[in-house]
């Protein structure tokens, strides 16, 4: 039995090492100790979750409920938990010194293994009802009864969900492949395998038990793929220099839906991977009628404004993302989902196919007005395609995206496969997808709404770590500024995310979850900034301003650094 006690003692080796390679070692050798059934759920653990997203299991703790459950463990008041918590900033520091000197012992205490930990994490999770929150509380009690100070420390850290390892998926990944194979040689096949499930702990158990599964892993329905991204060109003679005779589909400004259909059971997914179903009833009544026994399609749904003949905007598209007044929704705002590709029909692994099978399968299956294909139309010439980029503005649409005919799909990666071209935004060249790491206080006209803009970073995948691209300051309405206020309020941390590459301050530091779009007006080089830093020099967007919200967005969807790099190299040629 793997006691969770060496787990928290990885746990706080982990927080002293701050490379990659260092952190992916010390992981690997705790993952060799994990058998077949405690490897999935120590998987989970690592990543902060009790399941993966899209069965929508949360373990709903916040602080006020860990601040009782610390205090009945310890013997201190609420109060008292209250002022070390504000001494120390972090909740996980408070349990641990307090359990340290714990006012009250439990009669009969126990050594917690991997297992009991994550399935009395489970328990608390999906506690629900009258008295739930009392559940909560008694679960975690008794589990921090029976912790040492550290493992109480990453105990509730874990259900306030701030493990704050700075252990991304791809080293995971890599720990997994170097723990079975001893070196990385798994690791692509593992990513993979993930990646067409988007379910770690289950790949896990996979590798620990039938590790020759894993490099034949298909999809399946009802559990879905992590979405296929695309990379960015900045003109027509571009794209086809690099992909030739190519596919040019419209961009649609709406949000992604992959859809399951399996005999008369459906599902729909979000492209955060969270189960939608109940909130598009017309698009599920649509799918059941299709003639596939076993279906996986995506999608881009975009409201349809029916007395002016044409598609709302994606701010009044997402009021359809609502858990409430769903049947006025969808008869105010109805959906047309404009069907792009196929990954799975009748028992076949439709990702492994050519771009141009697969959207012959879209044709030829979705002929409806709920459900249709979205606009495609097959082109040669940097004309031609400026043409179909030029008409889908005129439309009011985003731009374009041009697509490999011969390339697979290609889950969860970003490649040239998928090209898109979008229209700037007044003087903007292009944007970028960020997350926000932390906040500023507002001064002057702002300083009433305690908001003065943000700290945005990109990903640099060689890393993993996190990088800062932009101080956004303006583009904000007054509601905005309130909102992201109150939203970012929920989230701030005492120190900077753990993956964080950083050299400019900020009033609040946040947990690295909350995705914006950001135009802007060129690329410069700033020390300042670590996105992509090269000889003491970073990269920085120039004039940059809050276009809008992402909350359909994951941080794996985000802007990489090599892509901000790209921009600028071509913002240069240009110049």
């Amino acid at each position: 039995m793997l006691l969770f006690s060496d787990v928290a003692a990885v746990f706080e080796e982990i927080e002293k090492r701050s490379g990659r390679l260092e952190m992916t070692d010390v992981l690997a050798a705790l993952l060799k100790r994990a058998d077949a059934a405690e490897i999935g759920k120590l998987v989970y653990i690592l990543q902060g979750i009790v399941a993966p997203p899209y069965e929508g299991i949360d373990l709903g703790v916040g602080e006020r409920f860990a601040v009782a459950a610390i205090a009945s463990a310890s013997g201190y008041s609420a109060g008292e938990v209250e002022k070390n918590y504000k001494k120390s900033g972090d909740l996980g520091d408070t349990a641990q010194e307090l359990l340290g000197k714990r006012k009250q012992t439990a009669l009969m205490t126990q050594e917690m293994g991997v297992a009991y930990v994550y399935d009395a994490m489970l328990r608390i999770a999906k506690a629900g009802g009258t008295g739930s929150q009392d559940v909560k509380i008694k679960h975690l009690t008794e589990l921090l009864n029976n912790a040492s100070p550290l493992e109480a420390r990453y105990i509730i850290r874990f259900v306030l969900g701030r493990l704050r390892l700075g252990v991304g998926d791809p080293t995971i990944l890599d720990s997994l492949s170097v723990a079975k194979a001893g070196d990385r040689s798994m690791r692509e096949p593992l990513e993979r395998a993930y990646n067409v499930c988007s379910d770690m702990g289950y790949v896990a158990r996979a590798l620990y038990t039938e590790p020759e599964t894993i490099k034949d892993f298909h999809v399946q329905p009802f559990k879905p793929l992590m979405p296929a991204l695309a990379e960015r060109e900045d003109s027509p003679k571009s794209i086809i220099k690099r992909l030739d005779r190519c596919g040019v589909e419209m961009k649609y400004d709406g949000f992604r839906l992959q859809c399951h259909k399996s005999g008369g059971h459906v599902e729909l997914y979000s492209r955060k991977l969270e189960r939608m179903t109940d909130m598009f009833p017309d698009i599920v009544a649509e799918a059941k009628k299709l003639k596939a026994k076993g279906i996986i399609f995506e999608g881009e749904a975009l409201a349809y404004d029916r007395k002016n003949g044409r598609h709302f905007p994606f701010q009044q598209t997402m009021h359809r993302r609502r858990k409430h007044g769903i049947e006025e929704a969808s008869k105010e705002f109805p959906l047309n989902l404009f069907v792009f590709d196929i990954l799975y029909l009748d028992g076949t692994d439709m990702t492994g196919e050519s771009y141009r099978a697969r959207r012959a399968a879209v044709q030829r299956l979705f002929r409806g007005k709920v459900l249709q294909p979205s606009q495609m139309k097959l082109v040669s010439t940097a004309k031609e395609l400026k043409g179909i980029f030029n008409d889908a503005l005129a439309k009011g649409l985003e731009g374009i995206i041009a697509k490999d005919l011969d390339a697979p799909y290609t889950a969860g990666k970003r490649k040239f496969a998928w090209i898109k071209l979008k229209k700037s935004y007044g003087k903007a060249v292009d944007t970028i997808d960020g997350v926000v790491v932390g906040y500023y206080l507002g001064k002057g006209q702002r300083a009433e709404f305690e908001f003065g803009g943000l700290l945005v970073a990109v990903f640099n995948p060689d890393s993993g770590k996190l990088e800062t691209v932009a101080k956004v300051a303006s583009g904000f309405s007054e509601e905005e500024m309130v909102s992201l206020r109150e939203t970012l309020e929920r989230m701030k941390t005492p120190k900077p995310p753990p993956n964080l590459d950083y050299n400019i301050e900020v009033d609040y530091w946040v947990e690295p979850e909350y995705v914006v779009e950001v135009a802007f007006d060129d690329i410069t080089e700033s020390p300042n900034h670590t996105c992509a830093m090269r000889e003491g020099k970073g990269l920085a967007l120039r004039f940059p301003r809050l276009l809008r919200m992402r909350e359909d967005k994951t941080v794996k969807e985000i802007t990489t650094s090599d892509e901000v790099r790209r921009m600028f190299e071509l913002q240069r040629a240009k110049s």
